[in-house]
């Protein structure tokens, strides 16, 4: 018996060394596997993702393959080749990944329904007439929600910008998708508990304590959506989302689940962007007064706006200068990453010429944060905010640059796999949008500390979407007298 097991537990270890001591096969992309068995470049990539592969890509070019915690990632950071995966559906797969990421995370399991189905009730209810109809309801619960918060006192109040950002922006949101205003607080309160955990529990580096509190979060959270929680006659888009759930044969306890999922996927980055976009206008004054200045021109001086007339999506723009402080604000803080299973062997074609293998069982990734958005090639001190960088000089959107002399179809990617991958952008650029020029229009907002700088960003938060601050920046801000 004894012999059995050794005989075994030998056999494990000669495979886990095969496998921890993979090479580099010809015509693959150089492989670094780092230090660590098996383990390899898993804590620097979880500590700071962007960094580590910024350091990658100047060791080993726009493609490599590296080994982080068992698993084999191949980061591809030319911009120029990324159709080469985006294109690829029968190679490359998201979903064994993204099923994972929901178990794991919020306890959801919809193996069942197709990504075709989900994406195609979604551009039901964010796209023409029922688009129009969300923005609308969302303009005016950040309209009245802005009005109780200040309560029409006129005397100056001090805030951190995140907090006032993010709170308001999220409750908007709940009252707009899901509940009554009577829990929005409560359910406001645990989702911040519950999000600035995730994606630690995502890269397994949650410790003990942090995992009782994101569980407890998620169990309350799970408990405020429940029916008996939510409004007796729900949301119609709530309720429209149950009854696709109920189609496809999901359970009760899960459709709760989902709808923590759709509560995370809606409402976790408008917050961070408008954070983000209000602080470089605080910190940059030329950027606040050209945005001023265009905001202030699109209503009649003789009728004085409730808000800025901002159009509904689909609209022709009217604001371009506001467009591109948008545009630079998502370059330089969202950091999505675009991930892929290799379901079989894969051959990708560089827009050099050059071929790289790819092997089943392995995953590839595009990082568009750290190239096309952070490329100096691409964008001239890509580091720093200019407010003008997506305008033309006769003011019109620019979407001209260029990388190796050649023309960029994607010089930035804020939105992951193309603008028109995700259904939400529309409403999400409203939501925002909206929502610092009802700011601009309704409040006076300056900082604490004249020339105080903005927090630097979470490390931490690489490759899910917005970034979040590392600490906040105090503002004071009052209702003005009158609206202009």
């Amino acid at each position: 018996m004894v012999w059995t097991i050794l005989a075994i537990l030998s056999g494990l270890f000669i495979l886990f060394l095969l496998y921890s001591n993979r090479t580099r096969r010809r015509n693959e992309p150089p492989l670094d596997k780092g230090h660590i068995p098996w383990l390899g470049h898993a804590l620097e990539f979880g500590k700071d993702a962007a960094k580590f592969l910024a350091r990658m890509k100047e060791k080993h070019g726009d493609i490599f393959t590296v080994r982080v915690a068992g698993m084999y990632l191949t980061v591809l950071l030319d911009p120029h080749s990324f159709d080469s995966v985006l294109n690829d559906v029968g190679s490359l797969e998201v979903g064994n990944s993204r099923n994972k990421l929901l178990e794991q995370i919020f306890g959801l399991q919809l193996n069942g329904i197709k990504d075709s189905d989900e994406r195609s009730w979604m551009e039901k209810h964010f796209h023409a007439v029922s688009l129009t109809k969300l923005c609308s309801k969302m303009k005016t619960n950040m309209q009245n929600l802005l009005k109780d918060d200040f309560n029409g006192n006129k005397n100056w109040r001090q805030d951190g910008l995140f907090n006032l950002c993010y709170s308001l922006l999220f409750r908007a949101g709940y009252l707009t998708l899901f509940g009554s205003e009577g829990n929005a607080s409560a359910v406001y309160k645990e989702f911040r508990k519950f999000d600035d955990r995730l994606t630690k529990l995502a890269r397994k580096s949650l410790k003990r304590d942090e995992k009782q509190l994101f569980t407890s979060a998620r169990e309350k959270l799970w408990d405020l959506l429940s029916p008996k929680c939510l409004e007796s006659t729900p949301k119609p888009w709530q309720q429209d989302y149950i009854d696709f759930l109920k189609k496809e044969g999901v359970d009760a306890e899960m459709q709760t689940r989902a709808l923590l999922l759709q509560l995370w996927t809606t409402q976790c980055n408008a917050g961070p962007a408008a954070f983000w976009l209000l602080g470089f206008l605080l910190t940059h004054p030329e950027a606040m007064e050209a945005v001023k200045s265009e905001l202030k021109h699109l209503t009649p001086q003789d009728s004085p706006p409730k808000s800025a007339p901002l159009q509904e999506p689909g609209a022709h723009p009217t604001t371009p200068v506001f467009d591109s402080v948008l545009s630079e604000t998502l370059r330089l803080t969202a950091a999505v990453m675009i991930n892929r299973d290799v379901v079989q062997d894969k051959s990708v074609c560089m827009a050099d010429g050059r071929q790289y293998f790819l092997r089943k069982g392995d995953k590839v990734c595009l990082f568009p944060f750290l190239s096309p958005q952070m490329n100096e090639e691409i964008h001239e001190q890509p580091q720093m905010f200019k407010y003008d960088r997506f305008l033309n000089e006769d003011m019109t959107v620019k979407r001209t640059f260029y990388k190796d002399g050649r023309q960029l179809k994607h010089y930035s990617m804020p939105w992951g796999a193309g603008g028109n991958m995700c259904v939400g952008k529309e409403f999400a650029v409203f939501t925002i949008k909206q929502f610092v020029s009802l700011v601009l229009t309704h409040l006076d907002v300056e900082l604490c500390e004249p020339g105080a700088r903005l927090p630097p960003v979470d490390p931490g938060r690489y490759g899910f979407g917005m970034l979040k601050p590392h600490g906040d920046v105090q503002v004071r801000c009052r209702l003005r007298t009158t609206q202009h």
